[in-house]
């Protein structure tokens, strides 16, 4: 059901000034501890810890029907993905504005932390209350990418999914040893490529893919992020041709800072989309301006910002959204969602001047 009328602060149901707080039970961070210093911190709302995806309809109609003014998380970009997904959906089915939405610092690899910054966990004072329902809290609009009905920031098909993976399980297997340092950031994502992707992709042909444009008018955009040559049209095809990875973003940044969405701007209709052809010599060449958004090849990168498209594969790819692995597909389909979400910045202060 789609809302009736242009929701505005009003349309917010119940007592806006609760907070929700949204926790992965699953997450490493999220302990029994953490739990109850949070519960004690919190001036106005209620925790919520879910351990399973099936309780995430559960938990969102209770927040839409509770009247909660602002949707915290902590747990990950998977937490966020999921919560985000099913509050929006319980919101336009009870025909109500959905939340304010922000993150916790739960010391996790968030890609949206990046963008908009976390609250703390309350060590020292109490969570955040009645003060971020206040008009004046700095915030931001943020779209999100709809793909297979999940609303997350990014997602892709070939390398980025594999070598995200491959990092995660490094990750794991170092966390807890003297060399748990070398598993995360920069240095974890280098070696994970190193010894699990790289070693997979050397000898394997990249796939062919056809990327068609499903909506509004897609730019090719040049290294500096200018519009180039002529829009594509609906219907037309955006690229087609091999490729390890096309992978799409409405924010810039994958987690622990790695800018691999330069030109993503988190309140645009259109989403950063990056085609690459990167084989391992140029990946190991250039890691760091990878990492850090600057590396920009046109002989292997193609850009563009897009608002719906689809990718059809010759072969099987993995698949990720949120950095979550979801298996393998020939066939994606990806479109910005129509509304954009009011998030916290807490990046910014609190309180005007």
């Amino acid at each position: 059901m789609s809302p009736t009328h242009a929701l505005t602060e009003s349309d917010l149901p119940g007592t806006p000034d609760r907070i929700a707080v949204v926790l992965n039970g699953n997450a490493k961070g999220v302990t029994t501890d953490v739990i109850e210093r949070i519960k004690r911190n919190l001036k106005n709302g209620e925790v919520f810890t879910s351990h399973h995806l099936d309780e995430a309809p559960i938990i969102a109609k209770k927040i839409i029907a509770g009247g909660f003014g602002v949707v915290l998380t902590g747990g990950g970009d998977g937490t966020f993905t999921v919560t985000a997904t099913e509050v929006c959906k319980a919101a336009d089915d009870a025909d109500v504005l959905a939340p304010r939405f922000g993150l916790l610092k739960m010391g996790t690899g968030n890609a949206l932390v990046w963008v908009a910054g976390a609250s703390p966990l309350g060590d020292e004072e109490p969570l955040p209350g009645s003060d971020l329902i206040q008009s004046n809290v700095p915030r931001m609009k943020l779209r999100l990418v709809d793909v297979e009905g999940v609303h997350t920031p990014f997602a892709g098909i070939g390398a980025d999914a594999r070598i995200l993976s491959d990092y995660n399980a490094t990750r794991t297997q170092l966390e807890g040893t003297p060399l748990s340092a070398l598993g995360r950031g920069l240095a974890g994502y280098s070696l994970a490529a190193l010894s699990r992707s790289l070693p997979k992709l050397l000898f394997k042909r990249m796939p062919r893919i056809r990327v068609v444009n499903e909506g509004d008018d897609a730019w090719p955009v040049d290294p500096t992020g200018e519009h180039r040559e002529h829009a594509v049209r609906k219907g037309e095809t955006i690229y087609e041709g091999r490729a390890r990875m096309a992978a799409f973003s409405t924010i810039p940044f994958y987690g622990f800072g790695m800018k691999l969405f330069p030109f993503a701007q988190p309140g645009s209709r259109r989403m950063h989309l990056r085609i690459s052809r990167i084989g391992p010599p140029q990946f190991l060449g250039n890691v760091r301006g990878i990492w850090n958004g600057t590396y920009h090849d046109p002989k292997y990168l193609s850009d563009f910002m897009v608002e719906h498209f689809r990718i059809e594969c010759d072969e099987p790819m993995d698949f990720q959204i949120g950095g979550d692995s979801r298996g393998t597909r020939t066939e994606v389909e990806a479109k910005t969602t129509k509304r954009a979400l009011r998030v916290i910045d807490f990046n910014q202060p609190l309180t005007s001047p």
